[in-house]
């Protein structure tokens, strides 16, 4: 045993924290976690999980109002947004004390406080420095907001989550997937959306015809987008917020919600005393082994600025465990990791974009999709699926798989098997498809796109 206090203490008991934290201790190592929140991080308390109770408590007026196709007749009907925000805040207690125990009964000390290193081998947590003979960094990120007059008026994706009330119109600045979320959440429950984007289109970095597809089905919600636009200033006149465009145009709206990405939390974290290398965007640099430019200090998660995805986080720490401690020296497979944006309706996507695929390889086949599922032939509603297999044709595997359309995620996760395990084209077409469903589309694409 060492002269240190613990063998590992991780700062930040977000998912992937937890996760290495508690299979260390469960290995029998010695370990405490610093957390100056409560336990969970930003999926369970900030991002996925509220989010997700969020959009399905919007997604029941859909469901109310397309059932009257069906023969339903709903009278009275009425949303409580406080009566939503109390239900998932319960939740999230519940998911807290879960993760609290997971500590627990792993012999995890829980060190409440912000960690901050106060050398190579030392934590400050609550006033007192404990020693370490490894330290693994997971503090997630935080939003970011520009450096603007009256930004401070401004909320981001976490008050979104508290509002006290839903306003009755909204400016949602960003393009991103956490904009394009919140729009559907609060357009859904009723509020007047406008969003802000400075690009020409949504999603930066999503294959085109999914950016493309979102923004007309946002646009037939009522969601309305001004591309090519930004914000100067916010000014407040009573409980009225003016926002000042570029062109000197003048919105008026009564919440102005910023997502206009999110930085590594990093800062007065004492990562300079440790000799810990950054980047200029104040992420920590790790090697493929997780390890910072310090062999005994680890980071996992958002703050490396790798895949910002929960899953991945998690597997970065089980890695991490594994090796100080269960002598299983591995590395996370970052290739073909499935994503999702729960937007309305939502997209999924694994492997490449079509964009990305033309760069890669000589040449590629596009087979294509574009529907309106069966549900919507009954109840009215103007809205249509896209789906999209991307082919590299000498040998015929599938390098790209994108849907947007109700269920996308369920989807796209089985389709990800496949492509992990380098299905071709030929292997989905073989396949029988399930009728009638939108997912038996992509085992019966069989034209080309010119």
């Amino acid at each position: 045993m060492s002269n240190y206090d613990y063998d590992l203490i991780t700062i930040g008991a977000g998912s992937g924290g937890v996760r290495a934290s508690r299979l260390a201790g469960g290995y029998g190592a010695r370990v405490a976690v610093c957390e100056e929140d409560r336990v969970g991080g930003t999926c369970v308390l900030r991002g996925c999980i509220p989010k997700k109770l969020l959009i399905y408590g919007a997604h029941y007026a859909d469901y109310m109002e397309d059932a009257k196709n069906y023969g339903w007749t709903f009278d009275g009907v009425k949303h409580d947004w406080r009566k939503l925000i109390e239900n998932k805040n319960a939740e999230l207690s519940r998911l807290n004390s879960i993760y609290l125990n997971i500590l627990k009964n792993n012999n995890v000390d829980l060190k409440e406080g912000r960690g901050v290193l106060i050398d190579g081998h030392t934590v400050e947590v609550g006033g007192k420095q404990l020693t370490t003979e490894n330290i693994l960094i997971a503090v997630g990120g935080w939003p970011s907001m520009p450096d603007i007059p009256g930004i401070q008026y401004a909320i981001s994706s976490n008050e979104a989550l508290e509002l006290p009330v839903l306003p009755r119109r909204m400016v949602i600045v960003g393009g991103g997937y956490i904009a394009v979320e919140f729009a559907g959440i609060f357009s859904g429950l009723g509020v007047d959306v406008t969003e802000i984007i400075r690009a020409d289109n949504i999603l930066r970095g999503f294959d085109n015809d999914m950016r493309v597809s979102l923004f007309e089905e946002m646009g037939k919600r009522g969601i309305t987008i001004r591309t090519e636009t930004e914000v100067r200033g916010i000014e407040k006149d009573g409980a009225i917020f003016h926002l000042r465009l570029g062109n000197e145009e003048i919105i008026e709206t009564d919440c102005v919600m910023y997502a206009t990405g999110r930085n590594a939390n990093t800062k007065e974290l004492g990562l300079e005393f440790a000799g810990i290398e950054m980047r200029s965007n104040g992420s920590i640099k790790v090697d493929e082994y997780n390890r910072t430019s310090q062999p005994h200090i680890y980071a996992v998660g958002d703050v490396t600025d790798r895949i910002q995805l929960t899953p991945v986080a998690i597997q970065e720490g089980h890695a991490v465990a594994d090796m100080l401690f269960n002598n299983n020296t591995r590395t996370t497979d970052y290739k073909n990791v499935p994503s999702a944006v729960f937007s309305t309706p939502p997209i999924a996507t694994i492997g490449l974009t079509e964009e990305e695929a033309r760069v890669k390889y000589d040449k590629v086949d596009i087979y294509d999709s574009n529907f309106k599922p069966l549900v919507h032939t009954i109840s009215g509603r103007d809205e249509r699926s896209f789906m999209k297999l991307i082919v590299e044709p000498k040998s015929d595997v599938v390098v790209g798989c994108h849907m947007m359309g109700t269920d996308a995620p369920e989807i796209i996760q089985g389709i990800a098997i496949a492509m992990k395990c380098g299905a071709t084209k030929a292997q989905f077409d073989s396949t029988t498809g399930i009728h009638p469903s939108s997912a038996e589309e992509f085992v019966t694409m069989r034209s080309k796109r010119d």
